[in-house]
């Protein structure tokens, strides 16, 4: 499937400006998704200790898309990313970042979005078979989430963002708009 996949992407190239690639990503109070793993090693304090914020935890879920080469709008989303959330962003986000793209790209764009739960709900299918104009393009299973907004656009986002410790969810927010701004521009 991969490869035949490749192969439709490399025999249509004039299909990749018209791809709509969308991804979220979720910050934290402390920047940090999963501490599980972490280990302190120590020839002094076997004792060592952690830094939590667990009496103030909050995340704060932004989208954005790119097409092409247009960076399309940073989105909050909701504390938590549901079927729900995601209906309303199709509904009635999606179009209004969308009004700098010009009309035949969007006549003709492919919207690809990850297999996010929250994309599949009954609803957002629902809704995105109405809207679509044309057929679907299976995206690889189980291949990874390497979008430019994966591994270029959030990285370089969070850098800047959790450069610096923040206390409120406020000052986080300011952050990622700063942040996401600067890059964008």
């Amino acid at each position: 499937m991969s490869l035949e996949f490749c192969h439709c992407l490399h025999t249509n190239r004039q299909l990749l400006p018209l791809i709509l690639f969308t991804d979220e990503a979720t910050f934290t109070l402390s920047g940090i998704n999963s501490t599980r793993n972490s280990h302190r090693w120590s020839h002094e304090n076997p004792h060592g200790t952690v830094e939590t914020n667990f009496q103030r935890r909050f995340s704060i879920n932004v989208g954005c898309g790119m097409i092409d080469d247009m960076l399309i709008g940073l989105v909050l989303l909701g504390d938590h990313m549901t079927g729900k959330n995601y209906l309303d962003f199709l509904q009635n986000e999606l179009p209004k970042q969308l009004e700098d793209v010009p009309l035949a790209t969007r006549n003709a764009m492919h919207l690809q979005h990850d297999g996010a739960p929250s994309h599949y709900t009954r609803h957002a299918i629902l809704h995105l078979n109405d809207i679509g104009r044309g057929s679907t393009i299976n995206w690889p299973p189980r291949s990874p989430d390497l979008t430019q907004l994966y591994f270029c656009l959030w990285c370089l986002t969070k850098s800047e963002v959790y450069r610096k410790k923040v206390d409120t969810r406020d000052e986080l927010l300011v952050k990622i708009r700063w942040a996401f701004n600067n890059l964008s521009t």
